[in-house]
C-alpha cells in the first residue's frame, strides 16, 4: 500500500500536487490519511496485468494490523501555547531539542507521523503516535521542549487508521537525499 501510495507521489500531475500544496483544512488531510487503505487496484506499484498483491501475514503483525489492516493510534495535535519563546538562542535550542526528540521517539517507533500545520487557528503541527491510548500519548508528548517550555499545547484524539502508517518512517528514511 505505501509502494501504491509513493507511485501516487511520483506520478502526481503538476494539478494535483499544487491542490495538495494549497490544502488548508485540517480535515482534508486527515480524510486522505485514512484513505491510504483504499487507493485503487490500479494506482498500485504493481504491474496493471500482474498477479495481485497477497496477504502478508508476517508484515501484518509486525505492523500490528487488524484482520481488517488497520490499528490504533493517538493523533496529537499541536496548537500556540500560553508562552511563545522570543527568537534568539533559546529558541533555536527549544526547537533543536522538538526535532532531536521527534527523531528519537520515531526510532523507537512511537512516532508514526509528524508535521506541520498551516497555523490556521493556531494549530501548529500534528503527532500521530503508536500508543496504546491518550494518556501514554500524554507521556510522550510530555518530553517535547515546545511542551516544556509552554511554546506549544497539546489537544489529543483517538485515531483508527491504516497499520501501514508504521512504515511510514522507514520508507521515509530510504528517500531521503543526505
Amino acid at each position: 500500500m505505501i509502494a501504491a501510495v509513493l507511485h501516487l507521489c511520483q506520478h502526481a500531475n503538476n494539478q494535483f500536487s499544487e491542490r495538495l500544496a494549497n490544502m488548508r483544512s485540517l480535515p482534508i488531510a486527515l480524510f486522505a490519511i485514512a484513505a491510504l487503505p483504499h487507493v485503487p487496484a490500479h494506482a498500485q506499484a504493481t504491474p496493471a496485468f500482474g498477479p495481485a498483491p497477497t496477504y502478508d501475514a508476517a508484515l501484518a503483525k509486525s505492523l500490528g494490523a487488524s484482520d481488517q489492516g488497520m490499528r490504533a493510534y493517538v493523533l496529537v495535535l499541536l496548537k500556540t501555547g500560553p508562552k511563545p519563546v522570543p527568537k534568539g538562542a533559546e529558541r533555536d535550542k527549544m526547537f533543536a531539542g522538538h526535532f532531536a526528540n521527534m527523531e528519537r521517539l520515531a526510532r523507537d517507533k512511537k512516532l508514526v507521523v509528524a508535521g506541520p500545520l498551516d497555523g490556521v487557528d493556531g494549530l501548529r503541527g500534528m503527532f500521530v503516535f503508536a500508543a496504546a491510548d491518550i494518556d501514554e500519548a500524554k507521556s510522550l508528548v510530555a518530553t517535547d521542549p515546545v511542551i516544556v517550555n509552554g511554546e506549544m499545547v497539546a489537544e489529543y484524539h483517538k485515531f483508527f487508521s491504516t497499520a501501514a502508517l508504521m512504515a511510514v518512517n522507514d520508507i521515509h528514511n530510504r528517500i531521503i537525499r543526505k
